[in-house]
């Protein structure tokens, strides 16, 4: 008696929607992406109890007859792939047919659609048709989805809670709304509006309207083109950092995407702009060939494979690299909440232009130039003092600045260190008493793997004994009486090296290293001289406004942000 058996086409659907459909999110990101392949240019988002009770989606696009709106909850059925060839040309969001039957096969739904004239509705619970009619006739495509996972008691204990749930649906439309910055979005929970967007069709307004003020008035323009790849967006400054990647927002023609090499670029990019843990609000539009992309190895088309990702890590790379590099990224001290608060203030011209320099409809007040990252080494500041023993007191024209002495010298010990690691020709001394360094068995293993890489960076060393080698020479780049302090750092470096050796990211380590532990502590007094010297070394650094493990060196007061606390100016 044959065993194999092909299930039920109600029975397959089930399980293809434990892929499709894992939570009250995934409902919404079917649909809501169907109605975007329909071209609507206005989306609501409809929930009750964070979508665990109801879900729905309406829609102004094109619509469907009745024959297709029965025929859209067949599985596999789609108006957008026909052939095998279309695999490599996909321009829709959605293509595998996979969605609508899969919702429907979990849960109670009913369409509501019309093409033309006369609308269709069709209710479906559990897979089965109920009821097949007409309907009132309306622009567009409504489909509400209740009692999700109501006969698969396994997924639906899964579900999370209310705000959970609701959360995960905010952050996708979010997502979406900035990927179709031309669409308006709205989202509701229990009549409560969430979050709305106009439709602009400007991205940098979109921002506005999801992150706010404080968040839009800090972001980058940046725009970018090779041969296969077309970049365009935003990027935050270093001072608008969030606790997690949820924020680094990438989408390659149109779709919102997930992928390693991706966020990669973008967080060595801020690479010492920013503490570890820490990351940057992106909002960054890729365009490219779609034969290079293969969205098709999830269910849910956000994970994605691009052939040429090295070209694209080097153009998002050094893209963004420049684009910091030429801002002026000294983060005001009073964070501007709103239009209100910071009118007749400050606010760079770049901050409030579309990607193709149009003058956005915000109303921020007067609109200046912004300053470049060049014309920050040409600021003249005068040191006034110290306070707390810590942060040097400096001031010119535009306001007040406040530098974290051991922030600034961490900067400028840094790109000393590294500059002088870079060099092929190193100057070196030798040692009257050469240093004696004791180790372990297991230690001195390890160093000896990696004893060339000592060697390299100018040192000259010998075995003396067991486990022991002693130091005769040393480069001459070694901070004075801290010799042998710093050598140790190094080898502790050398001997925690795994796998392969990367020359690039070792000597950023040796120059964080030591940049920290050779830099000037927070509570030590320095001189006025001293003040001055340090300032001087800063303005000549490449990174001026972060030390190297990525906090601000120096933020400023301006006369507005002074006349506003102390009540001088009541705008």
């Amino acid at each position: 008696m044959s065993v194999i058996k092909v299930m039920s086409e109600n029975l397959a659907n089930k399980i293809a929607a434990g892929e499709v459909v894992e939570k009250c999110a995934s409902v919404v990101k079917e649909l809501v992406e169907n109605a975007i392949d329909a071209k609507a240019s206005n989306i609501k988002v409809i929930l009750e109890n964070g979508g665990l009770s109801l879900i729905s989606v309406i829609d102004d696009g094109v619509g469907m007859d009745s024959a297709d709106a029965k025929m859209a909850f067949q599985r596999h059925a789609t108006s957008k792939i026909y052939k095998d060839d279309d695999l490599f040309f996909i321009d829709t969001l959605g293509f595998r047919g996979e969605a609508l039957p899969s919702i429907a096969s979990v849960s109670d739904v009913i369409l509501e659609t019309c093409e033309k004239d006369v609308g269709t509705l069709i209710h479906i619970k559990g897979g089965t048709i109920l009821e097949e009619s007409n309907s009132k006739g309306r622009v567009g495509t409504k489909i509400t989805v209740t009692n999700l996972f109501y006969n698969t008691p396994a997924r639906l204990k899964y579900l999370k809670s209310e705000a959970t749930e609701l959360a995960n649906t905010t952050s996708f439309l979010e997502h979406i709304a900035l990927a179709r910055p031309e669409i308006s979005f709205s989202l509701t929970n229990n009549g409560n509006s969430i979050f709305k967007t106009s439709g602009s069709g400007n991205l940098l307004k979109s921002i506005h309207e999801i992150y706010g003020l404080n968040t839009s008035s800090k972001m980058l323009p940046i725009k970018a083109l090779s041969d296969d790849f077309e970049i365009n967006g935003y990027i935050s400054k270093p001072e608008i950092l969030k606790s997690s990647k949820n924020h680094l927002i990438t989408f390659i023609n149109g779709r919102v995407v997930r992928n390693y090499d991706i966020n990669r670029a973008i967080n060595d990019a801020y690479y010492t702009y920013k503490p570890d843990g820490k990351y940057p609000v992106v909002v960054i539009n890729i365009f490219t060939d779609p034969t290079l992309v293969d969205v098709n190895i999830h269910p849910t088309k956000q994970d994605v494979k691009i052939s040429k990702i090295n070209d694209l890590y080097n153009l998002l790379y050094n893209t963004i690299k420049d684009t910091l590099y030429n801002s002026l990224l000294i983060p005001d001290a009073i964070s501007k909440e709103d239009a209100d608060k910071i009118k007749n203030s400050f606010i760079p011209i770049q901050d409030f232009q579309d990607l193709d320099g149009k003058q956005t409809t915000f109303d921020f007040g007067d609109v200046k130039e912004p300053v470049k990252n060049e014309e920050f080494k040409s600021l003249v500041l005068h040191p006034v003092g110290l306070c707390l023993g810590t942060y040097i007191v400096c001031d010119n024209e535009d306001g007040i600045y406040l530098l974290d002495q051991h922030a600034a010298q961490e900067r400028v010990n840094y790109e000393n260190y590294l500059d002088n690691l870079k060099k092929e020709d190193i100057n070196i001394t030798d040692l009257l008493i050469p240093i004696n360094i004791e180790l372990s068995q297991s230690d001195y293993l390890k160093f000896k793997m990696y004893s060339e890489v000592f060697e390299k960076m100018g040192f000259v060393w010998e075995d003396f004994g067991i486990n022991t080698i002693i130091i005769k020479s040393h480069p001459l780049w070694l901070k004075v009486g801290y010799e042998e302090e710093s050598i140790r750092k190094i080898i502790d470096l050398i001997i925690n090296l795994n796998g392969e050796f990367d020359p690039i990211k070792f000597r950023e380590s040796v120059a964080i290293t030591l940049a920290c532990k050779m830099a000037i502590k927070a509570n030590e007094h320095i001189s006025l001289m001293e003040i001055e010297g340090l300032l001087k070394n800063l303005m000549t650094c490449d990174n001026p406004y972060n030390c190297p493990h990525g906090r601000p060196t120096i933020i400023k007061f301006s006369i507005y942000d002074l006349e506003k606390m102390f009540k001088r100016a009541m705008n």
